[in-house]
C-alpha cells in the first residue's frame, strides 16, 4: 500500500467565507480541502490540544470504536470528482473470534479530525495527490500576511 499512497499531515486550518480551507500536505506539495465552520472548528480543536466540557460528535465516535475494541488504522484521501475529495477509513478489530478489517466511505473532513483525535496516519492515494493543485505558495503567503496583521491589542 505505501507506493499507492502519500503520508501528509494537516499543514494549516484557515477560516473562509464558506467554512475553512484544510491544508494537507508531505513537505513537498500542499492542497487544501474545503470542509464546513464545524468540522474545521473540530480539527484545529483537535490540533490545538482544546477538549470541550461534553463530548463532540467526533469524541463520540472513538469512544464508540474503544468500547467496541476496535482500532482506527488510518485513513486515506482516495478520491476527488469535480472538487470533491472522499476518504476511506480503515479500521482493524481483533478478539478471540480473529482479526477484521473494515473498510467505510467518509467525508474526508470528519476521517481527518478522527485520524488526528486516534493519532493514527493520513495517507492521500498518489492520483488524488498528483491531480491537487499545490497550494504551498498560497499557505505561505497567508502565514506571511497573518504575522505582518498587528493584532488587536496592538493597534
Amino acid at each position: 500500500m505505501k507506493q499507492d499512497v502519500v503520508a501528509v499531515t494537516v499543514r494549516g486550518v484557515m477560516p473562509t467565507a464558506n467554512g475553512c480551507a484544510v491544508f494537507l500536505g508531505d513537505g513537498t506539495k500542499t492542497f487544501v480541502i474545503y470542509v464546513d465552520h464545524s468540522v474545521g472548528n473540530a480539527i484545529q480543536m483537535t490540533l490545538d490540544g482544546i477538549k470541550k466540557d461534553r463530548p463532540l460528535t467526533h469524541d463520540l465516535i472513538g469512544s464508540i470504536l474503544l468500547g467496541l475494541g476496535t482500532t482506527l488504522d488510518h485513513v486515506v484521501v482516495n478520491d476527488a470528482q469535480e472538487g470533491t475529495y472522499f476518504a476511506r477509513i480503515i479500521l482493524r478489530m481483533e478478539n478471540e473470534l480473529g482479526k477484521k478489517i473494515v473498510e467505510i466511505d467518509a467525508r474526508p473532513s470528519d476521517s481527518i479530525v478522527l485520524a488526528l483525535q486516534q493519532q493514527r496516519p493520513l495517507f492521500v492515494s498518489r492520483p488524488v495527490f498528483a491531480a491537487a493543485e499545490d497550494m504551498t505558495e498560497i499557505l505561505a503567503r497567508v502565514r506571511r500576511q497573518q504575522k505582518e496583521q498587528p493584532g488587536e491589542d496592538e493597534s
